[in-house]
């Protein structure tokens, strides 16, 4: 097997030669890539660039999903059976909203009753 490689980042071909077809060498290319390699001694250097005040530190906005009520909701995964999603999924169109808050809505309902 012949390999021609570069020293960049580059892909490198291999050729692997597989045999004679009709009296001519058959050979299949193969792409291989170079994994890319952090260079741990490179840091960045952010002397250059001014502390923020606190006006501007003030006029930033959050990036992300806000918290919806007086706090924010938790997030957690359960296990629906699909008939269940669907319906959910199906009264929630047809509502005009999303179906994790129909779900919410629907679960709020049942623990404010107290049978939770």
């Amino acid at each position: 097997m012949q390999e021609l490689s570069t020293e960049t980042d580059t892909p490198y071909s291999v050729y692997t030669y597989i045999g004679y077809h009709d009296g001519m060498a058959v050979k299949k290319r193969q792409v291989r890539r170079t994994p890319r390699r952090a260079n741990p001694g490179r840091r960045i250097d952010f002397s250059d660039i001014p502390e923020l005040t606190p006006a501007e530190l003030a006029s930033m906005k959050r990036v992300g999903r806000p918290p919806l009520g007086a706090a924010a909701r938790q997030l957690i995964a359960i296990r629906v059976d699909a008939g269940v999603l669907e319906q959910f999924r199906k009264e929630a169109r047809r509502r005009g909203i999303g179906y994790q808050t129909l779900m919410h809505e629907v679960l709020a309902k049942h623990a404010a009753k107290g049978a939770a």
